[in-house]
């Protein structure tokens, strides 16, 4: 602090020879600098900004103490003027020669607390520079849950003007939030808004969640989650005032979030205006957007999807406008609307940066480009190619930056990514009624920075035991197209249940692209060798399969995608469509598989889903289909049956068929348990049947299996937990029936 106080003095000196002095300017005929010792000559006077034969008066003098100070280089500087010798005089800043940390054995917390602090070793030392960092660190420390924490900053000198830099830190009890509250909610239970924030209360069972202790950063992401929650359930002019922590006795917070809903707010009259250019008819799609969102409750959601849905069609349309206006028109509770689009000028992209990826190959990112070099600059496809470039999940951030080019018509993109690790360690194990399940597996997002994925996984189950390595080039030859090879081997142990045992090795060679928007083609071909036995009291039918196969394959894909989000779908719907083509092939059977699966919220918090799955698999010589490739309903989908053991019996095995048909409604229920954060209370009916086995002698009864029952998804602390109670209401004669299924798994 004294160091401060010097300065401070020199310059106010300075300040006052300047007002109370002649300010005549004289020539520089000489410099003399004292008092450096590391720092050349040359270093000061460049940094100085300050030459032979200048002209010179009290201003620039003054000019000359700030350049220096600037540096950080000095703990004092002096400068005069007498007989136009210019004197200056400096006492250098120390040198950092090592730092330390004390009292942090975590190598992840050191790492954290530490990267962005600008005193490092070989660097000045510099008093405030000191304060700045010790404020970071503290800064650091709360967002890592250390409220309590304490550092104490000690400075060992050496010689030769160098010090050492000791960190002692104390990091006391982490904050612990023991309560979560909310003042002013009058309209959501608290358990639905705790189900939305990030931070959570503390429970024992949490071992290893973060998300217990205070953290500023969360709860600046929790007010900001907490107000678009809102704004999504109409409330327009929502706030949340303030949110803070209360200490306890027991050093434990409670978190408060203060939330104003005020009145709630409905669409009224939307609009939209074109330049005179646009044709109208290319936006027709939004006049039914428009009609359905009057009298709805406002959503910022759904501004946000007309905008999006603009820019595509602007895009697909090659108009160069960008700027979506979007003017509110507020009376009473009604909210009207006018989405004003206007064409923007043009530029040309002059140049694309990329800065920050120091493992990931520039060519990769480009590839996600939409926009290239030389084209017309365009905001919307700016913005898709950073999404893009985010859904690699290689970086932690990616930033855009637009500046001017080198004249008034041109513009120069700056993009910078923050990388990540993109390597994964898996392993699981799962209990439940079909038996327990065994996994490891190692993965690898970005190998040699290329964008390459490599997978390898090993899974061990009651009646089967498989491994695959799998390696995926996302921009084959720089191309959007993706290439992909795999190694497959399993072994399958059915003799019990089904009469056989399978033993499969091979290798499969493939591609998938995009189409079009929200559509993906796939294209893959495969080769396997098999292995098929029975056991003795097998069927002369099935023992006949026995033997080895050889089949090539081709897989083509259909996938159209159109859900808000993967993970917990409240809206939209996915349509899948493969097929297995025989090519060489000892039993030549062609699989056929469709699934189609729609959703929508009902009312508020309630997810509804019909899901439609048909399936065929035939030989196209008119032969048996092999064992292992007829059609078995899985269990996840006919609720309420045992598994596997649905459809036509060869004596007592179970033979699988050639075709099923399934139907799955699904309804959650909110209200249940609605302050729950962590189970999933819902209803079900599963519809299926399964027909067409080869031999007509076998006993098969060709009826509609159906059930009703009750399912529940709790994440508990060890792992997921489902479980579900059924009722079938329809069977065939032979079909066996189970009320109750359960499935624990974790993933770690």
């Amino acid at each position: 602090m004294l160091n401060n106080y010097i300065k401070l003095l020199s310059l106010s000196a300075l300040l006052f020879k300047f007002f109370c002095f002649s300010a005549s300017a004289e020539i520089i005929n000489g410099i003399d600098i004292k008092g450096n010792e590391r720092i050349a000559d040359e270093t000061i006077l460049m940094f100085s900004k300050t030459n032979l034969n200048d002209d010179i008066d009290e201003d620039s003098l003054n000019k000359i103490l700030k350049n220096l100070y600037n540096t950080n280089f000095f703990e004092n500087v002096s400068v005069s003027l007498k007989n136009n010798i210019l004197t200056i005089v400096v006492k250098e800043n120390p040198i950092i020669e090592n730092i330390s940390y004390n009292g942090i054995k975590s190598k992840t917390l050191k790492s954290e607390i530490t990267k962005n602090l600008k005193l490092k070793p070989r660097s000045s030392y510099d008093e405030i520079i000191l304060s700045q960092d010790k404020d970071k660190m503290i800064s650091s420390l709360k967002n890592s849950g250390y409220y309590f924490s304490t550092i104490e900053i000690k400075i060992l000198e050496k010689s030769d003007n160098k010090i050492d830099l000791i960190y002692e830190i104390e990091l006391g009890k982490k904050a612990k939030i023991k309560k979560i509250s909310f003042i002013g909610n009058k309209i959501f239970k608290d358990g639905k808004l705790k189900s939305l924030i990030i931070s959570e209360e503390y429970k024992f069972w949490k071992i290893i969640s973060g998300k217990k202790y205070l953290n500023e950063n969360y709860i600046k992401l929790d007010n900001r989650l907490l107000k678009n929650f809102y704004l999504n359930k109409g409330f327009y002019d929502v706030t949340i005032n303030s949110s803070f922590a209360k200490l306890f006795d027991d050093e434990s917070f409670e978190l408060i979030f203060n939330i104003d809903a005020k009145k709630k707010f409905f669409f009224d009259n939307l609009e939209l205006v074109l330049p005179n250019d646009f044709d109208n008819n290319n936006f027709k799609s939004l006049k039914k957007v428009f009609s359905n969102l009057k009298n709805k409750p406002y959503s910022i959601n759904a501004v946000e999807n007309i905008i999006n849905e603009i820019d595509k069609i602007s895009v697909s349309e090659q108009y160069e406008a960008s700027n979506v206006n979007v003017i509110e028109n507020i009376l009473d509770n009604k909210i009207n609307l006018t989405f004003q689009l206007d064409e923007s000028e043009k530029f040309i992209v002059e140049k694309i940066n990329i800065f920050g990826n120091n493992i990931t190959r520039e060519s990769v990112i480009r590839n996600q480009f939409y926009i290239d070099e030389g084209d017309f600059f365009n905001d919307i496809l700016t913005k898709k190619t950073i999404n893009r470039i985010k859904s690699l999940n290689f970086f932690n951030s990616v930033v855009s930056q637009v500046i001017e080019g080198k004249d008034n018509k041109s513009k120069v993109i700056n993009i910078t990514v923050e990388e990540k690790p993109t390597g994964e360690i898996m392993a699981g194990a799962g209990f439940g009624t079909d038996g327990e399940v065994f996994e490891f597996g190692v993965k690898e997002n970005n190998f040699l920075g290329k964008g390459i994925g490599l997978d390898t996984n090993l899974s061990v189950a009651s009646d089967k035991i498989e491994g695959n390595f799998n390696v995926r080039n996302p921009n084959f030859n720089n191309t959007d197209k993706s290439i992909n090879f795999g190694i497959q081997a399993n072994e399958t142990d059915k003799l019990a249940a089904f009469g056989y045992k399978s033993k499969k090795v091979g290798a499969s060679i493939g591609t998938d692209f995009e189409y079009l928007e929200d559509l993906r083609l796939g294209l893959q071909l495969s080769s396997f060798v098999e292995d098929i036995e029975t056991d003795s009291s097998a069927s002369s039918r099935q023992k006949k399969q026995e033997g080895n196969y050889f089949d090539t394959y081709t897989k083509l894909n259909f996938d159209y995608d159109k859900r808000n989000q993967r993970y917990k779908t409240s809206d939209g719907f996915r349509s899948f469509y493969s097929v297995d083509i025989p090519l060489v092939s000892d039993n030549n059977t062609l699989t056929n598989y469709y699934n189609y699966k729609f959703f929508s919220e009902l009312y508020e918090n309630n997810i509804s889903s019909i899901s439609v799955s048909l399936s065929s698999a035939n030989s196209i010589t008119g032969d048996d289909v092999k064992l292992s490739e007829r059609l078995y309903i899985p269990s996840k989908k006919l609720r309420g049956f045992v598994r596997g053991k649905v459809g036509p019996k060869d004596g007592t095995d179970y033979v699988g068929g050639n075709y099923y048909a399934i139907v799955n409604l699904s309804s959650t229920l909110p209200q249940v348990l609605p302050n729950s954060q962590n189970i999933d209370v819902g209803t079900f009916l599963d519809v299926a049947n399964l027909w067409g086995v080869d031999d007509k002698t076998l006993n098969e009864t060709n009826e509609i299996r159906s059930s009703v029952g009750i399912g529940v998804d709790w994440f508990t602390p060890v792992g997921p937990l489902s479980f579900s109670f059924a009722q079938p209401i329809t069977k065939g004669s032979t079909d066996k029936t189970e009320t109750f299924r359960f499935n624990l798994g974790t993933t770690f």
